[in-house]
């Protein structure tokens, strides 16, 4: 059996769990069933995402052993001033897991103007997307391509920076979007094949908003999409990564260096080509 396979029964034998597990739950506010019959599919659930991070982990590398491979020199995919968050300059897994290629992803977000992006809080509950800076960018080809997977119909959500907002995507929305299928977490996106292996995923792009379809060619600088708030997602920001394959319930993460940047730390702003504007008003 290949690797992939074992990969894809992994992640559908997970979800199956946890789907059990929820199942079991609600079923007990009706009929009795022993307390324990729960723990069996959360345990399994557990444990096959700890066998798959850990196989992932002997693939790629990680922060005491060094990456597997070295890191990818490609452009960085926006203009303008950005700040970075969870980012594998600061630990790997960046976002605390290796599911979905995620291993040495990092999310980016726009401040034109230090302090120009709404803050975390108590209260508005939600916001519009357009108050975010980041809604709307441009996202750029970080290298010559062909386009692999390109997805743009699902629908940008409202922000989830408040308080009460992110316990509701961290305890119900972001568990039923799991149950679902990874397009559900990753949102809209597209895929970029930069040849040798090595593949460029931008996640939760702005619904129609994709410039690119399935086969086209690409060169770097490109405009590919634009930055939006689809899928598992808090706010409009960018969710860049490399991969091994094109399909990310399968691929393994690459590291990768922005030219003439790097790769930012957690909260460090850099400067991408052109400055991005603010949209007036």
């Amino acid at each position: 059996m290949t690797s992939t396979t074992v990969r894809k029964l992994s992640r559908n034998a997970a979800r199956a769990c946890l789907l059990i597990f929820l199942a079991i739950v609600v079923a007990s506010c009706f009929v009795d069933i022993p307390y324990w019959w729960g723990w069996v599919p959360l345990g399994l659930w557990i444990a096959i995402g700890f066998g798959v991070n850990r196989r992932a982990a002997r693939a790629e590398g990680d922060k005491a052993t060094g990456p597997a491979h070295e890191p990818i020199a490609v452009a960085a995919p926006v203009t303008g001033r950005w700040k970075a968050l969870n980012s594998p300059a600061d630990k790997v897994p960046s976002h605390g897991t290796r599911a979905y290629g995620q291993a040495y992803a990092i999310d980016i977000v726009a401040e034109p103007e230090p302090n120009s992006r709404p803050a975390f809080g108590w209260w508005p509950l939600v916001r519009r997307n357009e108050d975010f800076p980041a809604f709307g960018a441009p996202l750029l080809a970080v290298a010559d391509a062909t386009v692999v997977h390109a997805e743009d119909g699902q629908r940008d959500h409202l922000s989830r920076t408040s308080w009460p907002a992110a316990v509701y995507l961290l305890a119900l929305e972001g568990p039923a979007r799991t149950l679902g299928s990874g397009r559900r977490l990753i949102g809209n996106h597209v895929v970029l094949d930069l040849g040798d292996g090595v593949y460029a995923l931008y996640a939760h792009v702005r619904r129609g908003s994709l410039t690119v379809r399935t086969g086209d060619r690409v060169r770097t600088g490109e405009t590919v999409g634009q930055c939006g708030d689809s899928g598992n997602s808090s706010e409009p920001h960018v969710h860049f990564q490399l991969m091994d394959a094109a399909d990310p319930v399968v691929a393994h993460g690459l590291p990768f260096t922005w030219q003439g940047i790097g790769v930012p730390r957690n909260g460090e702003t850099f400067e991408a080509g052109k400055p991005l504007t603010t949209p007036a008003g």
